[in-house]
């Protein structure tokens, strides 16, 4: 516990309850030894005048450690949605604000545990940032003991689990090793008010708090009236030897006491958890008891894996909060309204609470409707088919039902309903048939219907399949990429899906409404990973599908469809992409599967990560099995019905460029290009390269611009890509490089055919691009720096003033940064990956911070994008060039060229020399000792001399996002030399196998010191050599010869 950083106040705590083990005590309190509390004060007879000036030495502070494990959550119960979109959180959060807007600050806490500290203060930091300046109290955690030995138990698969909260009792000990409790009160708080998260009925009453402060009580506990429904919950009692009030619950109770523990006649107070506490007292009691309090064991026999029975068999000592009264001398309890009691422990609290039985108060109280006359009705689902939150929801996917007028309802069996069906007075539904039924949409009034001969959901009923983990499922920056072949074992792909709409519900995405978006770049699988699919999402609840014709989408057309494909009913909420982007396809090759959310890009860290942990532990996943195969070769609608007809699921087949071709029309001017296009000393050809891209490329140059389809190279998607590998760069694309009169490292060479004007290529999904002139190879840094030099060039542009913002990847060339200087421009420099461009483009719509639109991006691994989606667009980099060419001619001149282009710009500007060098398929445990080797020695490096140059820093990158605040470590080595010349080295993260060193070299000339005739390789020669003694690299990998030069 100490090497776990766990403060003095709980480690005492804890060993106070081992004692207690250790020397054979159960826990338990004999009914001989305890009497019936005396009556107690009721609320309606509270006589002290309601102050709110107290609220000034008053903290709220709410339990928020708990998971939900129950109701089958794991992450902050709290998070769960209860009303409408609110969670447990939102409406707290609310009625805190709402209280400081009508009185003043009030201080807010919550104690978090450490399952659900980074979700909740996640979420508070990007809905409520007022609250989260001193919100926090960790609260601690103890070893799980062996049931037989006492010792501390082991999980080698997920260490995690050796440890648990030790119960809300560990309030005490968190506020003093936190120094919360000195802090409080060195403010001059005096008064604490604590209740669950999920209790929503445990609201400040200033009644309440006008009371116990003018009682000088030291501790009060809130009570309600126990019932039939309470008789299992613990019971307020008095201890015979001194008259104590004292809390006795479940777990304190033997075998031969139950009758008289459930006995409400005699026991007639519960405890809700709803505390006050003095807190200067509280600091005496603690001080009196040698740094903690002396809480009551709790003993919980468990399994230290929760997901898995036959663990090894565990004891979890936990104490409780409320047994804290015996602590407190003079220690006090009143009894409350039942309505300061309404937790959502069941399934069945659940739906009654999201039904229209309960509504929310104008300061964000949850209140039952006046039209159910004072009375909640009674709701009791079956336990076995409603005990988790994922059952009841997909069984209520379309609404809740309408219980207002309801005073009992009694579900057996799996029934699905709507908020179409209305409840009123007694109902009770049932059906024993192994497969779920669906109820109609009707009222439905003092009945009992028995469902189970009814007609069932037919192809739509969703089946459940046991399944085993995989460990090697962790989604990188692009998805999950691996060999066709792993992809293609059984359950692979589906625990992979599955764990992604787990993910989806626990982020709050209501998958049933809005549409769900598949396509891929066409390479082997996709096909059949697209039904699987849609067979796994209609099983989720998933009831609207679009899916591209063929299975064809583009990732950058993925992500103009979920932004601008209307109507907003209609709106997707997600996509799934199926494409390793430009790494080789076929049976023997690479296939991956990346996730883009509702703001078109890619699944952002913290739902990857929660993926990740999904299939670690997953366990089952839904499929509907028997819901048809879709013709996905004809654009239009197909709609699958239940058997009854009363639910169904439609899934449209969309044009695979419809939406992307119309939003780049509107970006770029369309007839300047068509017109560069006529002319007749320009030609052009463009290399799909057997990818996505081809069939945008015969719409836009073909269909539109009216070209010959002799100028669209290799444009038929093939599911192998015509065994090549699907990658724009000198090496890969060299039947363009040769049409185009270069070699792979981009020189000059004859040319037996005359050489088009402009060339481009495209990778396998369509979101990279490579930029070539007759006989001249286009850098993707420079090509980056120069579409932000002639921004005003486009109409997207300089219709919205001209470019506020650039951003380059780590990589990538200091070239636009020269640019964003000369042009008083916004600079970014962000590790590699499109997420980080996107939160700077959603900065100011997703994050309510700076808008730093419009925004040019791009890295130098041939990815160039703006703010038009949120993926990086290959297709509108080709535009951006023939644009920006088009508005360079003038009339009666010679064409102005690329090559012209980007020499004009290098002597405005100056030029950065810039090659990388790719080593793929290298041996990954010698390139992470390369990197690590690199880490060691960030220091010994600084001011090391190497040939004619010298480190002036080398360091491991970071980067501190500017809009969302996540810190992003380990991002690549940088050797950084005094005279401005960079090398970088990177593992790239996109390779379906092996590993990926990228080595990159850069050196910045000034316009002064320019001279043209002098070539990239000739200018870094001595830097490159210079680089390979400094890495090591051939002793690590094996080989100093790259696999590709760029």
């Amino acid at each position: 516990m100490v090497a776990e950083g766990i403060a003095p106040s709980a480690i005492s705590a804890f060993e106070s309850t081992f004692s207690s083990l250790q020397s054979g005590a159960t826990g338990m309190i004999p009914e001989s030894t305890i009497s019936p509390a005396p009556d107690l004060l009721k609320y309606e007879d509270i006589t002290a005048t309601p102050n709110a000036d107290l609220l000034s030495q008053t903290v709220v502070l709410k339990l928020n450690g708990g998971l939900g494990t129950g109701m089958g959550l794991d992450k902050a119960k709290s998070l769960l949605k209860v009303k409408g979109n609110d969670t447990f959180l939102d409406l707290a959060a609310k009625q805190v604000i709402s209280m400081r807007k009508n009185y003043g600050n009030v201080k807010f806490m919550l104690m978090n545990s450490f399952s659900t500290s980074d979700d909740t203060m996640s979420f508070l930091k990007s809905n409520y940032p007022s609250l989260v300046e001193g919100v926090e109290m960790l609260q601690n955690k103890v070893p799980k003991l062996d049931r037989e030995t006492f010792l501390p138990a082991t999980c080698p698969t997920n260490p995690d689990n050796e440890w648990c909260p030790p119960g809300h009792g560990d309030l005490y000990a968190a506020l003093v090793g936190s120094g919360k409790l000195d802090a409080l009160l060195a403010d001059g708080i005096k008064y604490m008010s604590v209740s669950n998260s999920d209790n929503l009925g445990a609201t400040m009453d200033l009644s309440l708090l006008a009371h116990f402060a003018a009682s000088n009580a030291p501790f009060m506990m809130e009570c309600c009236e126990r019932t039939e429904n309470d008789k299992k919950g613990g019971h307020l009692a008095q201890r015979n030897s001194d008259s104590q009030l004292i809390l006795r619950e479940s777990a304190m109770c033997a075998d031969e006491d139950k009758d008289e523990f459930q006995n409400i006649s005699k026991y007639k107070y519960f405890n809700t958890n709803n505390l006050w506490v003095r807190l200067d007292i509280l600091k005496e009691v603690i001080t009196k008891f040698g740094g903690f309090i002396p809480l009551p064991m709790i003993m919980n026999k468990k399994t230290v894996d929760p997901k898995d029975d036959e663990s090894q068999k565990v004891i979890q000592l936990e104490t409780a909060m409320g047994a804290a009264i015996e602590c407190f001398s003079g220690a006090t309890a009143i009894v409350v309204p039942r309505t300061r009691f309404a937790p959502v422990k069941k399934c069945d609290d659940l739906i009654l609470l999201r039904s229209d039985a309960y509504l929310i108060s104008d300061d964000f109280r949850p209140m039952l409707n006046p039209l159910c006359g004072g009375k909640a009705p009674i709701v009791s689902l079956d336990s076995k088919k409603y005990k988790l939150v994922g059952q009841l929801e997909k069984c209520t996917r379309n609404g809740v039902p309408s219980l207002v007028n309801c005073q009992r309802l009694t579900v057996q069996g799996e029934v699905w309903m709507s908020r179409k069906c209305i409840f009123e007075g007694e109902v009770s539904l049932v059906n024993t048939a192994d497969e779920p039924k669906l109820l109609p949409g009707r009222k439905f009034a003092n009945t009992k219907l028995d469902l189970t001969a009814a007609p069932g959901l037919g192809p739509l009923t969703p089946t459940t399949v046991k399944t085993t983990p995989f460990a090697d499922q962790k989604p990188g920056t692009s998805g999950l990429r691996k060999k066709t072949k792993v992809f293609t074992q059984p359950n692979y792909l589906e625990n992979f899906v599955q764990a992604t709409f787990n993910s989806l519900a626990s982020a709050g995405t209501d998958v049933s409404d809005g549409t769900l978006l598949i396509g891929g770049d066409g390479r082997y699988y996709n096909d059949k990973a697209i039904q699987i699919i849609i067979k796994i999402a209609v099983a989720n609840g998933v009831n609207r599908i679009w899916v591209g014709e063929n299975g064809l989408l583009s990732t950058p057309a993925v992500s103009a469809i979920i932004r601008e494909q209307g109507p907003v009913w209609k709106k997707a909420f997600g996509a799934f992409i199926l494409t390793a982007s430009h790494n080789p396809g076929g049976p023997d090759e690479d296939f991956g599967i990346k996730y883009n959310c509702e703001n078109g890009g890619p699944a952002q860290e913290f739902l990857t990560n929660d993926m990740f942990a999904n299939t670690k532990t997953i366990s089952t996943y839904a499929i509907a099995k028997s819901f048809p195969t879709i013709d996905i070769s004809k654009v239009g609608e197909i709609k699958v019905a239940s058997k009854a007809g009363d639910m169904q699921v439609n899934v449209e087949v969309l044009s695979s460029t419809d939406v992307h071709v119309a939003l780049l029309k509107t970006i770029f001017d369309f007839p300047a290009i068509k017109g560069l296009l006529d002319r007749d000393d320009f030609t052009m050809v463009y290399d799909s390269m057997h990818g996505v891209n081809g069939v945008y490329a015969r719409k836009v140059f073909c269909d539109i611009f009216g070209l010959d389809v002799s100028t669209q190279m290799n444009s038929i998607s093939k599911d192998d890509f015509n065994g090549g590998h699907a990658d724009p760069n000198l090496t890969y694309a060299k039947e363009l490089v040769a049409v185009m009169g270069l070699d792979k490292s981009g020189l000059p060479i004859p040319s037996p055919n005359p050489i088009p004007s402009f060339g481009a290529a495209a990778d396998g999904d369509g979101d990279r691009n490579m930029i070539l002139g007759s006989q001249f190879f286009v850098t993707p840094s420079d090509s980056l720096a120069i579409i932000a030099a002639n921004a005003d060039k486009i109409q997207f542009f300089a219709a919205q003033g001209g470019l506020k913002a650039v951003a380059r990847s780590m990589p990538t060339s200091g070239a636009v940064d020269l640019v964003a200087k000369d042009q008083n421009l916004a600079l970014f420099e962000t590790p590699t990956g499109w997420k980080f461009f996107g939160n700077l483009m959603d900065s100011k719509a997703l994050f309510g911070g700076v808008d730093y639109t419009p925004l040019l991006c791009g890295e130098e691994s041939f990815g160039t994008g703006s703010d038009h989606i949120r993926e990086k667009d290959g297709l509108w980099a080709v535009l951006a060039w023939l644009n920006i060419i088009a508005a360079s001619q003038k009339k009666g001149k010679p064409l102005v060229t690329v090559e012209d282009i980007v020499k004009a710009h290098w002597k405005k500007y100056g030029r950065n020399y810039y090659v990388r060098y790719d080593y793929e398929g290298a041996e990954k445990a010698g390139a992470q000792a390369m990197m690590k080797m690199f880490a060691d020695n960030t220091e010994a490096n600084t001011g090391k001399t190497c040939g004619a140059y010298t480190i002036g820093k080398a360091d491991i990158f970071e980067y501190n996002d500017p809009v969302d605040g996540s810190l992003s470590l380990n991002q690549g080595v940088r050797i950084l030399f005094s005279d401005g010349s960079r090398v970088i080295f990177r593992l790239s993260g996109t390779a379906g196998s092996g590993a990926t060193v990228r080595m990159y070299l850069e050196k910045y000339v000034s316009p002064e010191a320019l001279d043209l005739n002098v070539l990239p390789m000739d200018c870094l020669k001595d830097l490159i050599e210079e680089a390979l003694k400094l890495s090591k690299i051939k002793e690590f990998i094996g080989t100093d010869v790259p696999t590709v030069i760029t």
